[in-house]
């Protein structure tokens, strides 16, 4: 008999059909006579239910029928007699396909932390939390490539081994095939000209720069893949290894990029509240009472716009007292960021034109020679959730502000070739996909929202 998936069964009226599922036991209640088992398939949060009349059974035959066992049960389906759902399963026969000892199985009892959960990652997704993030992980990198197909962009792959350091923060994962027990030093460095590569590379940190090269022929572009920071920071809001969506775009200036920003944070917004219902309403009871309020807060609000001058003065005479003072010049942090959102403006915030000093080489430089035309864009509950700019067309500016901050004009000479050859106005901005994670599901902690967290000490699963 064919297995029908359980998100579908719960939806179907065809009672008396004979069915079949498989999937792994989270609970079991027993009776004298019955034993009522709750089965998971992982393809939705809810759970069936199949009714064993156990005299129909031979004695001991179901004592592998445990939870976190893995079975195929047959039998009819019928209209449930019990709450909370409609149909459930008459069985008829049950096989185990793998057993899971109730003494060593770390996940037998409920309510058990999410410290707790991290430290068995392999069985983690077997939670009804770990399966609704994961689903709706699905769900989100759905939405970002079809918001992006709708609208003609590009997907283009950019490389995961890199010569090139994108932020200048020197931050990197180095790769090399060279025997870490002689490593040829020459005059106090390290001599690559042996190396795979016959150079210095490292795992990337972003895919913008090999991103621009490609609007710049295909006009509409995006990356959405791993990159890597080998920042020593055990945080919240930090991971060694997260993914990046990246658009870039020829012809764009500020306004187009947070007008395209804007757009896509709400289809995203949007595509989980319509596409990911019941995984929403679990982990909002469970974990953000206020996440749907969130999610709505973001889709039908317009976003405010004003520049980082403006932003600083609002909280530097807003008569809130901050654990970071604000003074022009520094970089916002997060409890800034919100303020602005959750209690000034009350709606999502797009801030712009910082000062150089703290943003990246390649932003295009303002008039007055202080400030780049970057944007960042603000959510309630995270600070900033996308960070982006009009990139320097301009050669001399480049290579100026390059020279400026000690950066490697030899290993950046062919982004800075498209500067000599064609050069136009372009924006983009960068996504953290782990960062919209935490948004649309209210988790705390950024490890709670990737299958498998890489951070400092921890790379086993």
């Amino acid at each position: 008999m064919q297995r029908i998936k359980i998100k579908d069964l719960l939806k179907s009226t065809n009672y008396g059909s004979k069915v079949c599922i498989k999937g792994w036991v989270r609970s079991k209640r027993d009776s004298k006579t019955v034993a009522f088992v709750a089965i998971n398939d992982g393809s939705i949060i809810h759970n069936i239910q199949a009714v064993i009349d156990t005299p129909n059974f031979e004695e001991d035959y179901l004592k592998d029928v445990q939870t976190g066992a893995c079975v195929k049960i047959e039998g009819t389906l019928v209209q449930s007699q019990g709450k909370g759902q409609s149909v459930e399963i008459q069985a008829s026969s049950v096989e185990v396909y793998g057993k899971a000892d109730p003494e060593t199985f770390p996940l037998q009892k409920k309510g058990h932390s999410l410290e707790f959960l991290r430290e068995i990652a392999h069985l983690r997704p077997r939670t009804n939390t770990f399966g609704a993030i994961l689903r709706m992980r699905h769900a989100m990198a759905f939405a970002v490539h079809q918001f992006f197909n709708s609208k003609g962009f590009v997907y283009v792959h950019t490389p995961i081994i890199t010569g090139a350091d994108c932020e200048g923060a020197g931050e990197m994962f180095r790769v090399t095939t060279m025997d870490l027990k002689k490593i040829p030093i020459e005059n106090g460095q390290v001599n690559f000209e042996n190396d795979f590569f016959g150079k210095e590379t490292s795992l990337t940190v972003s895919g913008q720069l090999n991103g621009e090269l490609a609007a710049m022929a295909l006009g509409e572009i995006y990356t959405f893949g791993p990159t890597f920071r080998a920042e020593n920071s055990n945080t919240s809001r930090h991971l060694a290894e997260f993914w990046m969506i990246e658009p870039e775009v020829a012809f764009n200036e500020l306004d187009d990029n947070m007008n395209l920003a804007e757009d896509f944070l709400k289809y995203l917004v949007k595509y989980a509240l319509e596409n990911c219902s019941d995984d929403l309403e679990f982990l909002t009871n469970l974990y953000d009472k206020e996440l749907i309020n969130k999610l709505k807060f973001v889709v039908e609000n317009d976003f405010i716009r004003l520049t980082y001058t403006e932003g600083v003065e609002i909280l530097k005479h807003c008569g809130h007292k901050f654990e970071y003072k604000v003074d022009w010049g520094t970089d916002l942090q997060s409890e800034h960021e919100r303020y602005l959102v959750e209690k000034h403006f009350k709606k999502p915030v797009i801030l712009t034109n910082y000062p150089k000093e703290i943003k990246a080489f390649y932003m295009k430089q303002d008039a007055d020679g202080k400030t780049v035309r970057a944007m960042d864009v603000l959510f309630p509950g995270i600070g900033e959730i996308i960070g982006g700019s009009q990139r320097e067309e301009n050669y001399e500016k480049l290579i100026a502000r390059v020279r400026e901050l000690g950066m490697s004009e030899k290993e950046l000479w062919w982004y800075l070739d498209t500067r000599k050859f064609g050069t136009a106005p372009h924006a983009g901005f960068g996504l953290g996909f782990e960062r919209l994670m935490l948004f649309v599901t209210g988790m705390g902690n950024i490890r709670d929202v990737i299958p498998f967290p890489r951070t400092p000490k921890n790379a086993e699963f």
